[in-house]
């Protein structure tokens, strides 16, 4: 692979539409989720039309109903319709759901030779656990949607995966397990990183901004605009992910790296204060009641 090919493909962002776009079926979320964004948009939409969309898919429907009634969200009473879920989560929150629901589906189902995929997912979820945990730590609304950033933090790896595997395996031999160092060697190598291909993808999903920035900025929380806060949870959350037994990249556990500062400033945690073993400890207890809910 000529890896100034895919440097050329760069154009006025770091990563092209069309990079995104010629993975063939990768990067789509079933027409469903194309369908409720339009509904979205529309100021005559009600809960019950979107609940008419959603239970065309009957698998979608099944599968938000689980994560709805389970204690990841701990309603007090029975939900039992999608129009009743949007009612009570939110539209946008619905939908935002909905889309990460459908990309661990639609990724979970690529063949690849380049990492485990089991593996993968668990250091996502992981992450995912961990960020709602330091959301509410730093009592931010909709800790949820924290959930869902720290889910789709990597998932443009999977991109770069698919797309140049040889490369991407190299890459990955050679940061042997450190994730800090992957971002660096794809910087280098390819003149982006998978949190530019995330932020980008999330993007194209028309997911908000908020996630965007928390993905794309996951490695570099100082560089986030309008969502630091979202972006340093992530950043720190990736960092714990990392630390643990379970959530590992890679399945290699890294020393303790450290936290990028503008994540401390940006959140308000205090350092000397931070119990990093107390909220992975926490996230594992969590993780398999979750994992069953996503993956």
């Amino acid at each position: 692979m000529n890896v100034l090919k895919y440097q050329e493909d760069v154009a006025a962002s770091k990563v092209s539409s069309r990079w995104l776009g010629e993975v063939s079926g990768l990067v789509s979320p079933p027409d469903v989720y194309v369908k409720i964004f339009d509904l979205m948009e529309s100021p005559t939409a009600t809960a019950d039309d979107m609940g008419q969309i959603i239970s065309q898919d009957p698998s979608l429907t099944v599968r938000l109903l689980k994560i709805v009634n389970s204690p990841f969200y701990n309603f007090s009473s029975r939900i039992d319709t999608v129009s009743r879920a949007v009612a009570v989560v939110g539209l946008r929150e619905l939908y935002s759901l909905v889309v990460a629901v459908s990309a661990v589906k639609s990724f979970s189902a690529i063949p690849n030779d380049v990492v485990n995929m089991d593996t993968f997912w668990r250091h996502s979820i992981y992450c995912g656990i961990i960020s709602r945990l330091l959301a509410k730590r730093c009592n931010v609304l909709h800790t949820e949607r924290l959930f869902i950033a720290g889910l789709l933090h990597d998932i443009g790896s999977l991109v770069i995966y698919n797309r140049v595997p040889d490369i991407a395996k190299r890459m990955l031999d050679t940061a042997n397990g450190d994730e800090e160092m992957l971002f660096a060697i794809e910087s280098e190598e390819l003149g982006f990183s998978h949190a530019d291909l995330g932020g980008e993808l999330l993007k194209q999903w028309t997911l908000p901004e908020s996630l965007q920035e928390a993905v794309a900025f996951h490695h570099q929380p100082g560089g986030a605009k309008g969502a630091k806060m979202e972006a340093a949870i992530v950043h720190i959350a990736n960092v714990l992910a990392n630390q643990s037994e379970l959530g590992a990249f890679c399945e290699v556990k890294v020393p303790e790296t450290e936290i990028d500062g503008a994540a401390w400033l940006a959140t308000g945690l205090k350092k000397d204060k931070f119990d990093r073993e107390g909220i992975i400890g926490e996230a594992g207890i969590q993780f398999v009641e979750t994992a069953s809910l996503f993956w």
